[in-house]
C-alpha cells in the first residue's frame, strides 16, 4: 500500500467503478496490479482479430468484449467505434452502467512514490474525483482539499465550494507520453520527477488528456469521452484521447464541472515505434494547428443543459469549422452523433453482455 495519506479512500467505491482496459495482448500485467485491482470489476476491450484468445489471469471478475461483440450490440451504429486503435476502449465506457471509470493500457505498471512504496493509483483516482474541482480561482497550494492543505489568503469564500470533479488525469514515470518528433530527438529521455501534486485545471484553458492513466465520473461527463474515430481505415491515430480531452474540457467548463491533473502515477513501461507514430500522427500534428483554436472559440449556447446537448452542438460546430480543414472532420462529426445516439440507447436498455462469459474470481 501506498504510504502517502492522499492515497487512502473511504469508502472505495467497489460497486460503483468499472476499470477498462483497451488490448491485444495477454493481461499479464494484471498481475502486479492484483493487489489494487482485484476486488474491482474489469472490462476488457479487445482490439483487432477477434479469434484471438487473450488470457486473463485467474482471480479477476470480468468480461471481454470483441469486434464480434461491438457489431453484435451497436449494429449500425458500430462505425463509430475505432479498430486497431486504443480508442476502441470507449466502448467500455459505453456498456458499463457504473458510476465511475477508470481506464488503464496494458503497458502500465505500478510506480513508487520517492519513499520506495507502491503507488495505488486507483485509490488516488478516486480521491480526486470524490473531492471538488476548482476551476473558477487558482489555489498557489494546487488541490485544497488534500490533507495538509487549505484555500491560501485571498481566496475568495464564495468560491470555496468548488466544483464537482468530473475528471481525474494521472501521470506517467520512465516513459512520457511524447509525440513522435519528441520521441525522434529524445529517443533516451525519461521522466524520473515525482511531482506531490494535484491541481485543477483553470476554465478556459485546454490540456492534452492522455488514456492511459484516467479517471472520470461517467454521469457527470460520460456522454463526451468519445476517443473519435482513429485506427484503421482512417487518415489519423494517436489523437484519440485528446479529442475526448477537448471535447470534455470545454463542455466541463460550460457546465461548470472540474477536471483535475497530476497524482497519480504509474510505471509507463515500454516507448512505441516513433517512425510508425509519426505515420499515424502526422496529420494530426498539421490539423491541431487548426483544432485548438476551433476549441479555444467554442460558445455553446445557454439551453446546452446536458452533456449530450452539448456534444450534439459540438458535433455540428464540428462540422461547420473543421470539415472544410479536411473531410474527415465531417466523418467525424457524423459519428460523434452516432456516438450518443448508442450511448442514450444502451444506457436506456439493460446491460449488454459479451458473448464470452464473464470469469468468476477463484481462491489462490
Amino acid at each position: 500500500m501506498a504510504s502517502y495519506p492522499s492515497t487512502q479512500v473511504s469508502p472505495p467505491l467497489k460497486d460503483e467503478l468499472d476499470i477498462v482496459i483497451p488490448t491485444i495482448r495477454n493481461l499479464n500485467f494484471l498481475e502486479q496490479w492484483r493487489p489494487f485491482f482485484q476486488p474491482y470489476h474489469l472490462i476488457i476491450v479487445q482490439d483487432g482479430d477477434p479469434t484471438k484468445t487473450i488470457q486473463v489471469p485467474e482471480g479477476f471478475d470480468y468480461e471481454l468484449y470483441n469486434r464480434n461483440d461491438v457489431n453484435r450490440i451497436l449494429g449500425p451504429k458500430a462505425s463509430c467505434i475505432s479498430f486497431k486503435d486504443s480508442a476502441c476502449r470507449c466502448f467500455g465506457f459505453l456498456v458499463s452502467k457504473k458510476k465511475y471509470i477508470f481506464t488503464i493500457d496494458d503497458d502500465c505498471f505500478v510506480a513508487k512514490d520517492p519513499s520506495g512504496h507502491d503507488i495505488n493509483a486507483l485509490a488516488q483516482h478516486i480521491r480526486n474525483l470524490l473531492t471538488p474541482s476548482t476551476p473558477f480561482f487558482f489555489n498557489t497550494l494546487y488541490d485544497p482539499f488534500r490533507e495538509g492543505a487549505d484555500f491560501v489568503r485571498g481566496y475568495p469564500f464564495s468560491f470555496r465550494e468548488g466544483a464537482p470533479t468530473a475528471i481525474s488525469h494521472g501521470l506517467w514515470l520512465n516513459i512520457p507520453d511524447y509525440d513522435a518528433p519528441t520521441q525522434l530527438v529524445k529517443p533516451l529521455e525519461r521522466n524520473t520527477r515525482y511531482v506531490d501534486a494535484v491541481m485543477t485545471i483553470p476554465k478556459g484553458t485546454l490540456f492534452p488528456m492522455c488514456g492511459m492513466n484516467l479517471g472520470f465520473n461517467r454521469e457527470l461527463i460520460g456522454p463526451a469521452m468519445y476517443f473519435g474515430l482513429m485506427g484503421d481505415g482512417q487518415p489519423i491515430g494517436r489523437y484519440d484521447d485528446m479529442w475526448a480531452g477537448w471535447c470534455c474540457k470545454v463542455i466541463c467548463d460550460h457546465l461548470s464541472l472540474g477536471v483535475k491533473t497530476g497524482l497519480p502515477y504509474l510505471w509507463h513501461s515500454k516507448a512505441s515505434n516513433p517512425f510508425v507514430n509519426l505515420k499515424k500522427e502526422y496529420k494530426g500534428i498539421y490539423w491541431q494547428e487548426e483544432i485548438i483554436p476551433f476549441f479555444q472559440a467554442v460558445v455553446l449556447p445557454r439551453e446546452c443543459t446536458t452533456v449530450q446537448k452539448c456534444y450534439t452542438e459540438l458535433s455540428k460546430m464540428v462540422k461547420e469549422k473543421l470539415g472544410p480543414v479536411d473531410p474527415y472532420f465531417s466523418k467525424l462529426a457524423d459519428e460523434m452523433v452516432t456516438w450518443i445516439e448508442a450511448w442514450d440507447e444502451l444506457n436506456a436498455a439493460p446491460k449488454a453482455e459479451p458473448s464470452k462469459e464473464s470469469s468468476k474470481p477463484k481462491p489462490k
